[in-house]
């Protein structure tokens, strides 16, 4: 049996312009995706999900034709696309599947799927090293998008990550501030759809000429600031520069206004983790809102 793991992600800035080449900052969390593998003498995959429970949400089979097609009864959305998968990976390496063998294949998550910590992006990576592809190239031929989850889901520490002429740039970066204890992760109860989000920021930003000069100094300063009055400061402005470029209110000024610390939204507007600083004192006034799910970062970051 084959085992593979993946980091989950949370990009703390440049979010919807890292698709147009701006400098992001990312950091890879302790919760990620597992993914075991076993050869079977069968012409078929049986595959597994299992969530963070331990139970399993998913399961399904697909026939290996001798065609080497992928051939379901499961027309269910997920199906569907662990197909697509499937056939992009057939296609990067023609030699991986064979018309007279199989797999049994489990896939295991260690977050709420709701969390919006990269489910895609750990799949993706731990299939691409299975199949010993390159996962950059199974994104794009699939789930698409600019990548950074997938350098996150191989990286253990935080990155700087840029696509330069589309492809990915990835550095190794230190980023320890010394307020981490006042940075925190709260949930928004919702589940965002990236793909959305990016579909939405193309057609905006379809017909303009983008400079991210600015959010790149941002994405610098954010890295190497060691006070946390400064780091509140640059979220502000971050949120401001987002907020022009996507036509879209800051998430403080829509539900926290009268909150004492510095709200960021993370990754596509509307859902998933948005960065609170504060005390653990503070965390109440989230709480008192309903948004019950609150991780430190000390918890959350690897």
């Amino acid at each position: 049996m084959q085992t593979f793991y993946s980091h989950g992600k949370l990009l703390i800035s440049a979010e919807y312009a890292v698709l147009d080449g701006a400098l992001a900052l990312a950091l890879p969390t302790k919760f990620g995706q597992s993914l075991q593998v076993e050869s079977t003498p069968n012409q078929k995959i049986v595959w597994k999900s299992i969530s963070n429970k331990g139970t399993v949400w998913f399961e399904t089979e697909f026939i290996i034709d001798t065609t080497l097609k992928f051939i379901s009864k499961d027309t269910s959305d997920i199906a569907l696309r662990l197909v697509q998968i499937l056939e992009a990976i057939q296609r990067l390496n023609p030699g991986h599947f064979k018309a007279d063998a199989g797999f049994s294949i489990t896939s295991t998550l260690e977050f709420p799927e709701n969390w919006g910590l990269g489910s895609s992006s750990t799949l993706i990576t731990n299939l691409a090293e299975w199949a010993t592809v390159d996962a950059f190239k199974l994104l794009e031929l699939t789930f698409g998008g600019s990548g950074f989850d997938i350098a996150c889901a191989q990286h253990d520490s935080a990155i700087l990550y840029q696509l330069k002429s589309g492809k990915p740039t990835i550095k190794s970066v230190v980023f320890s501030p010394p307020f981490l204890d006042a940075l925190f992760f709260v949930h928004r109860n919702q589940k965002q759809n990236s793909r959305e989000g990016i579909k939405s920021y193309k057609t905006r930003t379809a017909n303009q000429t983008l400079d991210f000069s600015v959010v790149n100094k941002m994405t610098l300063d954010l890295l190497n600031c060691l006070d946390l009055k400064t780091f509140e400061s640059l979220i502000e402005q971050h949120e401001r520069y987002i907020s022009n470029l996507i036509q879209q209110p800051p998430l403080k000024e829509v539900l926290f206004s009268d909150y004492e610390g510095a709200i960021k939204s993370l990754g596509a507007w509307g859902g998933d983790f948005f960065l609170a600083s504060g005390s653990t004192a503070s965390m109440a006034y989230f709480e008192a809102k309903g948004f019950e799910t609150i991780v430190p970062y000390s918890e959350m970051i690897l």
